[in-house]
Formats: C-alpha cells, sequence, structure tokens
C-alpha cells in the first residue's frame, strides 16, 4: 500500500467509505453510530486543499483507507480515519497514523489529538496499541473539551469516550 495525499477526484469515494465503514457499529449494538453521515464534502475538500486528507491507496491506486486531520490547540487532531470493510486489518490505519504523525513533526506540533470510544476494541484499545494513550481531565484542551461536548449532544456518551495522545519525537 502506498500512503499519499487524497486527490481532489477522490472525495466523494471517501465520504462513501466513511458511511461503508461505520456500518460495522451495527454488529456491536451500536446503530446509531452507524447511521451518523459521513464528513461532508465541503469539510473533506477543506482537507485535501489543507494538505491533511491522506489515502492508503491499493496496487490500482485506489484509496481503501483514509485519515482526516485538523489542526487544534497546538496539536494535530485525527478527526476522521476510516477504512473500507474490505481492506480492514491490513495495517493501513496504523500507516495512516505514522503519516499524520510525521506531518505533526514538520508542522513542529508536539501530538496527534483525537477522541474515541474507549471500548470499541477498533477504537480505545487499538490506539493505545498505536502509541496513544488516555488523558487525564486536567489535560484535556478547550478544543478537545469543545468537541466532546458536541459529541455529548449527538448522544455518543451512551458509550464511553475518552480523549487519547499521542506525543511525536523530533
Amino acid at each position: 500500500m502506498l500512503i499519499r495525499d487524497a486527490r481532489a477526484a477522490e472525495v466523494p469515494r471517501l465520504r462513501d467509505m466513511d458511511r461503508e465503514a461505520g456500518q460495522i457499529f451495527r454488529d456491536i449494538g451500536m446503530p446509531m453510530v452507524a447511521e451518523f453521515e459521513p464528513r461532508t464534502l465541503t469539510e473533506l475538500e477543506v482537507a485535501q486543499r489543507d494538505g491533511l486528507l491522506w489515502v492508503a491507496a491499493d496496487e490500482d491506486g485506489a484509496p481503501a483507507s483514509f485519515l482526516m486531520a485538523v489542526a487544534l490547540d497546538g496539536c494535530l487532531y485525527v478527526d476522521q480515519p476510516s477504512t473500507a470493510p474490505a481492506s480492514a486489518r491490513r495495517g493501513l490505519g496504523r500507516a495512516l497514523l505514522d503519516r499524520a504523525a510525521d506531518q505533526a513533526r514538520a508542522d513542529g506540533l508536539p501530538a496527534l489529538t483525537l477522541t474515541t470510544f474507549a471500548d470499541v476494541p477498533w477504537n480505545g484499545p487499538y490506539y493505545e496499541r498505536c502509541g496513544f494513550r488516555v488523558l487525564r481531565d486536567a489535560e484535556i484542551t478547550p478544543g478537545l473539551r469543545a468537541i466532546r461536548a458536541h459529541e455529548n449532544a449527538l448522544g455518543l456518551d451512551r458509550w464511553p469516550r475518552v480523549c487519547m495522545r499521542r506525543d511525536v519525537t523530533p
């Protein structure tokens, strides 16, 4: 797999991939999560233009996974990672996280941050295996607090959620 910047023409496919990837939440009793709309085309287009949208491309060059990031509170926030179900469990997410860490490092940012479900195997436990740690309440930045408040308003706190951080080394 090749990790590269997403192309503008790929943005609609990435949105569809995000929708497809979310369906796995139905299998673990979280159908509400599967029903959420993916990031808008505009959000994905802005990230692509800003150089903060990366894909893992298959041997034919087609995206099999993507990661969208945004700058937040002096860190790089992992806003949306998604992998096509047929390409899951191949290390694509980890490779994209490493690409995001490289970008944070290049931009002089100290860390990647994210919010996620604490107990969903491909969320909190997975991110811990990828070098993230759960933030203590005193470590949660204003931007992360705002994201968590929005998630709570959407009803996502029905399941335990956490803020996480992965420091990047210079």
